[in-house]
């Protein structure tokens, strides 16, 4: 989920922060407080770490409820095992440290290497085949803002959506849906979408709603404090004033849609003709946001959470309407079984 981030030196993070509260007064930090100063060495940088993440990640609650993580107890065992390391080694303790979190959105930079943790899709099938799917889309598909496109032998539309890493354009839009006008249902196909421009996600659902629609909730981090949160705001998504698709259409989930895709499939859920098909989706529901150790290795962290309709956390995953599997079988003949499920429920 790309944002406009901050990349933050600790040592400044105080006068950083102090602009951020009168720039975005309510937005990240809603209140100027002050940051402890840690100098560059094996110690101090760990303790940046830890602070940075006690103070501003927004999932302690719910990894503590979901895998049991106690961040003090975190720091205890983690402390330890960085007096006198290396830069490699240091780098190799933190990165565990935050794989604690098992969070998608929680990495650490260095000049070598990126410590991160994709457990949300690593732990669990694809349930997509690049060989499959090249037979669906074929050789004469088009393309429109990075998306492939196609219409399929039974009369329904075959959007693939890769990431959203680029935003379309209006222009390409238009001529998606132009071209599958005479169809009776579209697929959209985000699996293996690991996110992007949430503005990219929100711009493809406003083709799907006739009217401004609740589609979730956010927060902001206010304080310190790990329960410190703005009061939970709405989200919307409102109709796009060009062309918008008013027939059957149908999103195709795995786990390894995430940050900005997952948003995207939560927008959906709320418009009236679209079914979610496949796999539940990898998460990943905090905004992201970044800051810098004193050794100069950057970090981000999940900073806003968001919530779906029912004010329920969607950093774990979100359910799809019919959840089904790539079958062995069907692979074998060349099908993908929740292609072919989603065009079933179109019959």
């Amino acid at each position: 989920m790309c944002i406009d981030q901050s990349k933050i030196s600790f040592n400044s993070l105080r006068a950083t922060l102090k602009l951020l509260c009168l720039l975005f007064v309510g937005l990240l930090f809603s209140a100027c407080i002050d940051e402890e100063e840690f100098a560059n060495t094996p110690e101090d940088n760990f303790e940046a770490l830890w602070t940075i993440m006690d103070q501003h990640y927004c999932f302690f609650d719910e990894k503590a409820q979901t895998l049991g993580v106690d961040w003090q107890e975190v720091h205890q065992r983690y402390r330890k095992q960085v007096v006198g390391a290396d830069s490699q080694q240091l780098f190799e303790v933190l990165s565990r440290m935050l794989g604690e979190l098992r969070d998608g959105h929680v990495n650490l930079f260095s000049g070598f290497d990126v410590g991160r943790n994709w457990s949300w899709k690593e732990d669990y099938p694809s349930n997509f085949s690049d060989t499959i799917y090249n037979k669906y889309i074929g050789k004469q598909y088009r393309i429109a803002g990075n998306m492939p496109y196609r219409i399929l032998d039974d009369n329904i539309g075959y959007l693939r959506v890769e990431s959203f890493s680029t935003e379309a354009g209006d222009g390409n839009l238009d001529e998606i849906l132009y071209h599958f006008l005479a169809c009776r249902a579209l697929i959209i196909d985000v699996r293996g979408n690991g996110g992007g421009l949430i503005t990219a996600a929100e711009k493809l659902a406003s083709r799907f709603f006739n009217e401004e629609t609740a589609v979730g909730f956010m927060q902001h981090k206010t304080g310190k404090g790990h329960n410190d949160f703005s009061a939970l705001q709405k989200q919307t998504i409102k109709p796009s004033s060009r062309l918008r698709w008013q027939k059957p259409v149908l999103v195709l989930t795995n786990r390894s849609v995430y940050s900005a895709a997952n948003e995207f499939v939560k927008y959906m859920k709320q418009s009236p003709q679209c079914v979610v098909v496949g796999d539940k989706t990898g998460g990943g529901a905090g905004m992201p946001f970044s800051g810098e150790l004193p050794n100069g290795w950057g970090v981000r962290f999940s900073a806003c959470p968001m919530y779906d309709v029912d004010k329920r956390s969607t950093e774990h995953g979100i359910d799809p309407d019919v959840n089904c599997q790539l079958k062995q079988e069907d692979l074998v003949r060349g099908q993908d079984t929740i292609i072919e499920t989603a065009r079933g429920i179109v019959k």
